[in-house]
């Protein structure tokens, strides 16, 4: 334990990071946290994996080594990697049309819509035209259903709009299709479990007194419908059906069921030890999980453009979003290297893969920020991280 800014830091780091694990602290320290963890890896090995704060607004219940939280939308990178282990043993072609694996899903037009559109938010299925209730959010087979009837919102293939819960219906189907397992079955058992990695969709009992809950701004929810101001424009449909409610994240059917676009439990350190083979050609850990090639394949840019409902430019490879856009650094790029890729959760926690430096840096915290795509509390102490790497 390590005592910075009055805050205690639990768990282990290499020196030359001490600056992010500074700001690591100061984050709690000015209450911009209350409780989080931090995590990064280099060529495989866990240089840094540090906690720290709270469990509980009250400052009651420290948090430790094995808390989890839910990280909301950067579940999302667990559903990508699910599919690349598919496609790498041929099971999945990610230009084939989903009705291949999933022949329901043919109606309405979308027998020639490719396995691609679902990764990279580019299907038009983002949201649905029939409103549904959280609970039903806990029924696979009615969620599943209605997207397999939905005609798309837009041309499939021609834009991205963000499908903020729907994509793990949609991936998860075609895990389920092609495997028999639920898409949190096999994250268990091909990914998470072989990887050392305590990461959980569709929390099992055990785990339960592990969660704490989050912390959570009073217009957190209605938030996301100020991105757009038309309520009929495709930002507001998808964000009213099916609605995400932050307040769920805190109950027990939430963290029960399997919505693997936003109710993975895990910590920095899981989601570290799950993507860091895709840092490293495939391979950490032990595990070869994937080939060094279905690993390069995520930063090939499959489409670009204004997203449709976050209303920002995006460049998406498969599934994972781009630090560059059409081969160009961005304004506010997240790592100092090209070849890197990352996607976020709703209220701050962030998973980003730098293959050229062989990194992985994740964040996860309980104190929610109203942003989708993460804040300033990961990108401060990554620039801090980044900037003891080339030191």
């Amino acid at each position: 334990m390590t005592s910075i800014n009055g805050v205690e830091v639990d768990g282990h780091f290499d020196q030359k990071f001490a600056s992010a694990i500074e700001q690591f602290a100061e984050n709690i320290a000015r209450n911009d946290d209350v409780g989080a963890s931090f995590a990064a890896s280099i060529d495989g090995e866990m240089v840094v994996d540090v906690w720290g704060g709270h469990q509980d607004e009250q400052r009651t219940c420290p948090w430790q080594e094995d808390t989890l939280v839910n990280v909301w939308s950067s579940t999302k990178t667990v559903s990508f990697l699910c599919a690349l282990v598919l496609a790498d043993r041929g099971l999945l072609d990610f230009d084939a049309p989903v009705s291949n694996y999933w022949p329901e899903f043919a109606a309405n037009g979308k027998e020639n819509l490719l396995v691609w559109h679902f990764m990279n938010h580019a299907a038009g299925l983002s949201g649905l035209d029939e409103e549904v209730s959280l609970e039903d959010q806990y029924d696979w087979e009615k969620m599943t259903g209605l997207l397999a009837a939905q005609k798309p919102w837009w041309e499939p293939g021609s834009s991205s709009g963000y499908h903020g819960l729907t994509q793990g219906y949609l991936i998860g189907e075609l895990v389920r299709r092609i495997t028999g397992k639920t898409l949190g079955e096999f994250t268990h058992d091909e990914i998470a479990g072989p990887l050392g990695a305590d990461f959980h969709i569709g929390a099992p009992d055990e785990v339960l007194p592990r969660i704490c809950d989050l912390i959570i701004p009073g217009d957190t929810t209605s938030n996301n419908d100020l991105l757009d101001d038309d309520p009929d424009s495709v930002s507001r449909k998808t964000f009213r059906s099916p609605r995400a409610q932050a307040e769920a994240a805190n109950t027990l059917a939430w963290r029960k069921a399997e919505i693997p676009a936003a109710n993975g439990q895990g910590n920095a350190r899981s989601l570290v030890r799950i993507q860091t083979p895709l840092a490293n050609e495939g391979d950490a850990f032990g595990v070869k999980l994937v080939s060094a090639d279905t690993a390069r394949s995520i930063m090939k840019q499959r489409i670009a453009g204004k997203d449709l409902v976050l209303k920002m430019p995006l460049a998406f490879g498969l599934g994972f979003g781009l630090n560059t856009f059409d081969g160009q650094m961005g304004p506010i790029p997240l790592t100092p290297n090209p070849n890197s890729c990352f996607w976020a959760g709703w209220g701050g926690s962030s998973v980003v893969i730098d293959q050229d430096a062989h990194i992985v840096t994740a964040y996860a915290m309980n104190r929610m920020f109203p942003s989708l795509m993460g804040d300033t509390r990961s990108y401060l102490i990554r620039q801090k991280f980044y900037e003891g790497f080339t030191a």
